[in-house]
C-alpha cells in the first residue's frame, strides 16, 4: 500500500536512499529531485547504483532507508501500481510488451477503465493494484475500445506522438515499441516518466523523434528522468545531470554548466581521455586479408537471415558493421567463426576456404582467427572456470598427447594479466567474479594472445564502464597497427564513425553499402539502417 504524509517539497525529490541485495550495497544514502518541465539525466558507470534508485523510485524496489516526495507529500511505494498512482511511470530497456497483442490492447492492459484520469493526475483513490486480467481487460477495453482509442488519440495529439492503433507489436520497428510503451505510461496517467537506456537500439532518426517526444513532455509540464550513457545526448537533451558513484549521488549540474568531459572525471573518479586514437591504415597491397562472397543463411524457422553479403577485410584495417539489432549481425560472425553453417555463398581467408570448417578446422588449415562474441561469459569463456582454464581452452587441444600442459597454462595467464592489467586476486580466480571489464580483458587478452591475421569482435564494450571501454578500443588500434584485420560489430554509431576506417551497413541481412564513416552523417548511417542503400 502507497502511505502518504504532507510535506513541502518539490515535485519529485529522493534522498537519503539505501539498497542492499545481500552483501551488496547498491545505493549508499543517494538520492535525486527532478522538477516540472525538466529533464533529468542521470549518469553512472556499471554498477553505480544508478538503475537501482530508478527501480525505487518506479515502485520495483522498496528501499531499506530514505525518503521519496512526490508533489510535496511523502510516498512509500510498496510496487508499481503505488507508483504510478502518483503519476511516475518507468519505459524499461527490454520493453514489456505482449507481441501478439496490437496497440491500443498493450497500451490499456492493466490499465483501469476508460474513463480514469488523464495523464499528469492519476488518481490515488483509485489504485491500479488488483486490477485482474478478465476484470479489466475484457471488461474495462474490449466493451470500451472506442472510447480507449480516443483516449489514446487525445494523448497523441496532446504529445505529438503517433502509433498504428491495429498494428500488432511483432510487426512495430523498435522506435514503434518505444512509442507504445510511453503512450501506456501516459495511459495511466504518468506525469513524470522514467526511461532506462532508451536510444541503445534506435536509429539517429528514432532517435530525433524521441527526443521531439521528450521536448513535448517537458513542454506540458511533464518531469522527465533518462538514463544514458551517450554523453553527446546527455548535454543535448538534459536540462540537469545528476552524476552517481559507487551507489552514491557525486553531483549535480545543470548541463550548459558542464561538458562531457568533466561529467567522464565525475563518474570514474579521476581524468579520462575521451578520444579514440586512430590511425590512417596503410595503403592496400595485393590480396585482401579475408574475401567473403554472396554468404546467405536461412533458420529452421525458414526465415532469411543473411542475404547475399559480400565484403573484403584488409589488414591493417578496422571494418565496422552497423545496422539495427537483428539485422544479421551474429549470424555473419559466427558463420565466419566456423561455428554456424552458411545456407549459400563463400568466405576466403589467407585464400583459403573457411566456409563450413569447423573452428578447430579453421586453425589446423593454418588460418588463425580469433573470435570475440557478444555472450561473453556463455559463448566466449566459462565463468565457472579459472583465468588459467579459460585461457587454455583455446590451446588445450593442440597439446600433444592427453595431458594438458598447465604450468604453461599457468605462466601464459600471468603473462596476460600482466600485459592486459587484469584486476584479480590470482590466475586461479573464478572468471565470473571479476567485474566486467576484467571479463572482457580476459577474453580479448587470450584471442589476441593467438596472434590472428583475422579478429572478429562483436559488441566487444557493451555493458562496460567508460575507462574498460576506451581501453578495448586502444587494444583493437594496437592490433591493427600490427597489420591485424578486425570485423568490428558495433552499436554506439559516434564509435564505429571514430574507430572504423570502413563501414558496413546491413538492413535484414542485406548489405545497404559500405562508407567511408568520416564522409557520411549519422543520419544517412540510420537512413541505411533503415533499408535505404547508398547512394
Amino acid at each position: 500500500m502507497s502511505s502518504v504524509v504532507k510535506i513541502l517539497m518539490s515535485y519529485i525529490e529522493m534522498s537519503g536512499i539505501t539498497k542492499r541485495f545481500g552483501g551488496v550495497l547498491a545505493n549508499d544514502d543517494a538520492g535525486l529531485s527532478v522538477d516540472r518541465g525538466e529533464i533529468l539525466a542521470l549518469l553512472g558507470e556499471n554498477g553505480s547504483g544508478k538503475s537501482t534508485l530508478v527501480n525505487v523510485l518506479a515502485g520495483i524496489y522498496t528501499p531499506d532507508s530514505g525518503s521519496i516526495a512526490v508533489n510535496g507529500k511523502h510516498c512509500a511505494f510498496g510496487s508499481p501500481h503505488n507508483a504510478i498512482a502518483e503519476g511516475i511511470g518507468m519505459v524499461h530497456q527490454h520493453f514489456k510488451l505482449i507481441p501478439v497483442m496490437n496497440a491500443w490492447e498493450n497500451i490499456s492492459l492493466g490499465s483501469p477503465p476508460a474513463d480514469s484520469p488523464p495523464a499528469g493526475g492519476a488518481r490515488a483513490d483509485r489504485p491500479l493494484a488488483g486490477c485482474g486480467f478478465f476484470d479489466n481487460f475484457i471488461s474495462a477495453n474490449i466493451i470500451n475500445k472506442n472510447v480507449i482509442n480516443k483516449k489514446i488519440g487525445q494523448l497523441e495529439e496532446r504529445f505529438g506522438l503517433t502509433v498504428d492503433h491495429d498494428k500488432k507489436v511483432y510487426d512495430m520497428p523498435v522506435g514503434e515499441k518505444q512509442t507504445v510503451e510511453i503512450l501506456k505510461m501516459l495511459y495511466r496517467g504518468a506525469s513524470a516518466l522514467i526511461l532506462d537506456e532508451p536510444t541503445a537500439v534506435l536509429t539517429p532518426q528514432e532517435t530525433r523523434r524521441l527526443f521531439s517526444m521528450l521536448t513535448v513532455m517537458k513542454q506540458e509540464g511533464c518531469a522527465v528522468i533518462i538514463i544514458t550513457h551517450k554523453l553527446n545526448e546527455v548535454m543535448e537533451i538534459s536540462d540537469r545531470v545528476t552524476v552517481m558513484r559507487k551507489g552514491k549521488t557525486i553531483a549535480t549540474a545543470a548541463t550548459r554548466a558542464t561538458s562531457a568531459r568533466e561529467l567522464t572525471g565525475m563518474m570514474v573518479g579521476a581524468s579520462v581521455s575521451l578520444e579514440i586514437k586512430r590511425t590512417e591504415p596503410p595503403a592496400r597491397v595485393g590480396e585482401p586479408v579475408m574475401q567473403v562472397e554472396n554468404l546467405s543463411f536461412v533458420d529452421a524457422e525458414k526465415k532469411r537471415l543473411l542475404d547475399n553479403v559480400s565484403f573484403d577485410l584488409y589488414g591493417g584495417e578496422i571494418l565496422g558493421v552497423a545496422g539495427i539489432a537483428g539485422s544479421g549481425q551474429r549470424e555473419l560472425c559466427e558463420i565466419i567463426a566456423g561455428l554456424r553453417k552458411a545456407t549459400a555463398g563463400g568466405a576466403r581467408c589467407r585464400g583459403k576456404s573457411i566456409l563450413g570448417l569447423s573452428p578447430r578446422q579453421i586453425r589446423k588449415s593454418g588460418v588463425v582467427m580469433s573470435f570475440v562474441p557478444e555472450d561473453r561469459l556463455g559463448m566466449g569463456l566459462a565463468g565457472g572456470m579459472s583465468v588459467t582454464d579459460n585461457i587454455l581452452l583455446r590451446s588445450y587441444g593442440l597439446n600433444p598427447g592427453i595431458f594438458v600442459d598447465r604450468a604453461g597454462g599457468s605462466e601464459l595467464a600471468a603473462k596476460i594479466i600482466e600485459r592486459y592489467a587484469i584486476a584479480t586476486p590470482s590466475a586461479r580466480h573464478m572468471v565470473r567474479k571479476l567485474s566486467g571489464g576484467n571479463i572482457q580483458k580476459v577474453l580479448l587478452g587470450r584471442e589476441i594472445h593467438a596472434a590472428p591475421s583475422v579478429l572478429i569482435t562483436a559488441y566487444p564494450v557493451r555493458g562496460l564502464d567508460i575507462g574498460a571501454s576506451y581501453g578495448v578500443y586502444d587494444l583493437l588500434n594496437e592490433e591493427k597497427k600490427s597489420g591485424v584485420a578486425i570485423l568490428y560489430i558495433g552499436e554506439d554509431l559516434d564509435v564505429l564513425r571514430e574507430l572504423c576506417d570502413r563501414l558496413m551497413v546491413i538492413h535484414a541481412g542485406t548489405v545497404m553499402g559500405v562508407v567511408d564513416p568520416r564522409a557520411v552523417s549519422k543520419e544517412e548511417i540510420g537512413l541505411m539502417m533503415l533499408g535505404e542503400k547508398a547512394a
